[in-house]
């Protein structure tokens, strides 16, 4: 299963496109809406693939060096401490992420000259110099903000690879920025324990998850969409539903359409997931508008009978 803000995110994209189109057909975006989540899919993995390249390159680096007719000391004894920071080493060496790329088709063959010149770029970076001649031992955090910071630097913003996705697949570039976040989460996740290939427990993933997820928000967002409407409208002080954002109408039909029909996804969570959406959507006075507006419905809602939890836990919350 993909993170769940991310499959909200693709939903609102799709929602916004079914409002501001006079003829769009729910089922056709609906469609785009799947082919887009494969898509994002597909560049997180080949993303993660990026560090094996580079830890490949490296070793032949390494060993072209050591073949010099008058290696030097560093050349005969280079400073792995990239190509064997735990991160890069366990991505690199992952089972899982392998067999998961062969299935779908993800490979960077034919691509070495890319992965020699971004190697070069990393050798270059001031930042990665500091780190490769730290003097002190290395420890799993230190490695891990590394390579948060390589892959935010230098290889989600590589304008050679946004060059490369572009001539695949130009509705790449759409998603490579979720694609990236995903990634990112990936590595900030990570713990020192996970080394085993236990980290890449997220890709394995059963697509009709993210599906009936997706397609329920979608479709039943679009199907309550005149009752909240009027809804959000009658708690919005001083404002016409005309005249309030299409993003954040969006947001928060999305919001009451999940707090209804997910009956064990936390209220809380719900409120702080489009709250967080609105931040990077919406406009800057969004977020407190949405949490107002929201968080009187809820408790509208609750009383009513609308919002119905189940579980442990779930019912307050």
């Amino acid at each position: 299963m993909l993170n769940r803000r991310y499959l909200r995110i693709k939903a609102f994209q799709s929602l916004y496109a079914y409002w501001q189109s006079d003829n769009a057909s729910a089922a056709r975006i609906e469609k785009e809406l799947f082919s887009g989540i494969e898509r994002t899919y597909d560049l997180y993995l080949s993303l993660l693939l990026v560090f094996g390249e580079l830890r490949h390159v490296a070793e032949l680096v390494f060993e072209e060096r050591r073949k010099k007719r008058l290696p030097t000391p560093e050349d005969l004894d280079p400073n792995r401490r990239f190509v064997d920071n735990p991160l890069v080493k366990s991505i690199a060496e992952s089972e899982r992420l392998r067999l998961e790329c062969e299935k779908r088709k993800i490979s960077w063959v034919g691509n070495h000259e890319l992965f020699s010149a971004m190697y070069r770029q990393l050798e270059a970076n001031e930042a990665v110099k500091a780190y490769m001649s730290a003097p002190e031992p290395s420890t799993f955090k230190r490695d891990q903000a590394f390579v948060v910071e390589l892959f935010g630097e230098l290889i989600a913003n590589s304008e050679a690879l946004q060059e490369v996705y572009e001539v695949r697949n130009i509705a790449w570039m759409e998603d490579l920025d979720l694609a990236a976040g995903l990634v990112k989460r990936t590595l900030e996740q990570m713990r020192a324990t996970d080394m085993a290939d236990v980290f890449m427990n997220e890709i394995v993933r059963d697509p009709r998850e993210d599906q009936d997820f997706v397609s329920t928000l979608f479709r039943k967002t679009i199907e309550h969409a005149e009752e909240h409407e009027k809804a959000i409208s009658e708690k919005s002080s001083n404002w016409e539903s005309d005249r309030i954002a299409l993003s954040d109408m969006i947001l928060m039909q999305m919001a009451l359409t999940e707090v209804r029909v997910f009956d064990q996804i936390p209220v809380k969570v719900t409120m702080n997931e489009y709250i967080e959406i609105a931040k990077a959507y919406s406009t800057p006075k969004s977020k407190n508008f949405i949490n107002g507006v929201l968080d009187k419905l809820f408790i509208e809602m609750r009383g009513d009978g609308r919002i119905r939890k189940v579980g442990r836990g779930l019912l307050e919350s």
